[in-house]
């Protein structure tokens, strides 16, 4: 493969979002953790719970500022990269590039009214309230950068005339057919495995022998939110895939291996492609593709034969898509244990086994992620905008990408480095015992 710009820029991008996207997801997914621990700490007059609020907020903020670079570089390479689309499209995707931006700033300042008027208040629950527009504005930061991503795969509120964008309508371009679908998937998925991700950390300290009173409620009230965070995921899933077959028919045949447009279409699990492109050691569910495009098996499945060779997409996210796929049934399988062994007074819920399946939840659920992330793009190959304009006619022609990629390379690892090393040292210096005894009494809010 030759490394020309079109596959250095692509390269870039890609490491650049795949770093990203962990603190995206955590950026997104944590703010709702900690308004539910400090309302439940309130509530109950607790001070553990009030205590993982407090500390999932101070971590929270050492990945919102690797956020912030990472972040930062992607929107200098949107336009250094990629100049041809953003020639095009950059009319059209201005504003909810702005809202996010918007939408950032405005989630900062309340983080930092809010990290800084802890005990302030007699009443508790006017702090409380502050988690109300930080979770606004995370939210509404994915809201508006997946729209961006959305319009990518179904582009519309603009007419292409002499290679430029007119008669542009910003709203029906923000709002475009990929939008519901692609936003609640981001929402459900980034508030499930940020509760997964704080579950394992628990579960790894319960089976270092270190669990407490601190520890077990944490790991319960990160467990219920992650069943139900699971099952919206699911949900999303299940609303993904019904849009794929009904707008982008070819990247949910290639997502399964469907070649051939029929009814009563088997969905395909895993399994190799020859040459021939015939398929071996697969697992398939009779019917359930065709269930799953249209909620009957009687629903017709668009095959990859219905369009042309070179608009289709790598047949390798095949994979990508039942990892994810798996994935996030095994979180919904792993909560759902946890829960129901706790409620069955007859199970122990803190059995290694399971407690090592939390922990496993965690890298898991974020690696699902990254696989959801990359299907999403890879599978709409080669269009970076469906249907206008193609990958290798966006890229930049200057040179310099492959050196901008080792430095970008190594400015990652740094950041990663960075972030592990402060939260480590951060929390191993003051296990929440002792901070515990330090700030509350007999459990008491003081």
């Amino acid at each position: 493969m030759e490394l020309d710009s079109v596959i250095l820029s692509r390269m870039l991008t890609s490491v650049t979002l795949a770093f990203h996207i962990i603190f995206a997801t955590i950026g997104v997914g944590i703010p709702v953790l900690i308004s539910i621990a400090e309302f439940i700490g309130i509530k109950r007059n607790d001070g553990h719970y009030i205590l993982l609020a407090r500390r999932w907020a101070r971590g929270f903020t050492i990945t919102v500022a690797v956020g912030v670079v990472t972040g930062t570089a992607i929107g200098l390479q949107l336009s250094l990269l990629w100049p041809s689309f953003m020639q095009v499209a950059g009319q059209v995707i201005a504003l909810p590039l702005f809202m996010e931006t918007f939408a950032f700033f405005f989630e900062a300042i309340f983080l930092g009214i809010y990290l800084y008027t802890w005990d302030r208040f007699k009443n508790r629950m006017v702090h409380w309230l502050l988690t109300i527009p930080i979770i606004i504005g995370s939210s509404a930061s994915a809201l508006f950068i997946t729209m961006v991503n959305a319009f990518m795969n179904t582009p519309q509120g603009f007419d292409l005339e002499g290679g430029k964008a007119v008669n542009i309508d910003p709203i029906a371009a923000m709002f475009n057919p990929a939008t519901p679908a692609k936003v609640f998937h981001v929402l459900t998925s980034a508030y499930l495995t940020s509760a997964l991700i704080l579950a394992a950390i628990t579960a790894f300290a319960i089976l270092k022998n270190k669990g407490s009173a601190y520890h077990r409620k944490a790991l319960r009230m990160t467990m219920v939110c992650g069943l139900i965070f699971a099952v919206g995921t699911a949900v999303a899933g299940d609303v993904s895939a019904k849009f794929l077959a009904e707008y982008q028919p070819e990247k949910l045949a290639a997502a399964e291996w469907h070649f051939e447009t029929e009814s009563d279409a088997d969905l395909v699990l895993f399994g190799t492609l020859d040459e021939n492109n015939e398929i071996h050691n697969e697992i398939r569910l009779p019917g359930f593709l065709s269930f799953l495009a249209g909620n009957s098996f009687d629903t017709e499945v668009i095959g990859l034969e219905e369009f042309p060779e070179d608009e289709l997409p790598p047949l390798v996210v095949h994979y990508l898509f039942d990892s994810m796929v798996s994935i996030g049934m095994f979180t919904l399988f792993i909560t759902s244990m946890f829960v129901l062994f706790w409620k069955w007074k007859k199970r122990n819920e803190w059995n290694k086994p399971l407690l090592w399946g939390i922990v496993a939840s965690g890298p898991l659920s974020m690696l699902a992620i990254e696989f959801g992330w990359i299907y999403a793009e890879v599978g709409r190959q080669p269009w970076i905008l469906r249907g206008y304009m193609k990958v290798a006619d966006a890229a930049t022609k200057a040179d310099g990408v492959g050196l901008s990629f080792a430095l970008f390379v190594i400015l990652y690892i740094i950041l990663g480095i960075f972030c592990v090393t402060v939260l480590i040292k951060m929390f191993k210096n003051k296990p929440p015992e002792v901070e515990y005894e330090q700030r509350f009494k007999s459990g008491k809010l003081q």
